[in-house]
């Protein structure tokens, strides 16, 4: 999914692509939760970006097309630093949505 989010370019984005192979999930943001904390293992280039969200609009969409939610990728030091499934309503999803619900306007 991430390697998908970063297809599009913005400043950074070669070196966040570059970082994929090397990116492990280390941790839920709790116990119900889908989205992760990231690591980047070894020695790689960091991205020139601020801390913070990388600037991708990616949205989730349900069945019937309507908005369900986004994807968030975050850094830190330029590096990959999380992936978090923010979800629009009452309940929270229990897993993360396939390729053909991620829509990058």
């Amino acid at each position: 999914m991430k390697e998908w989010i970063l297809q599009l370019d913005f400043p950074g984005a070669a070196e966040l692509r570059h970082q994929l192979d090397r990116t492990r999930v280390v941790a839920l943001w709790g116990s119900d939760s889908v989205s992760v904390d990231l690591r980047v293992m070894g020695d790689v280039p960091s991205a020139p970006i601020p801390n913070g969200v990388v600037p991708v609009t990616c949205v989730t969409v349900g069945e019937s097309g309507e908005l369900i939610g986004e994807i968030i990728i975050w850094t830190e030091a330029g590096l990959l630093s999380g992936l978090e499934y923010a979800w629009y309503g009452d309940e929270p999803p229990t897993s993360l949505p396939e390729k053909d619900r991620i829509l990058i306007p």
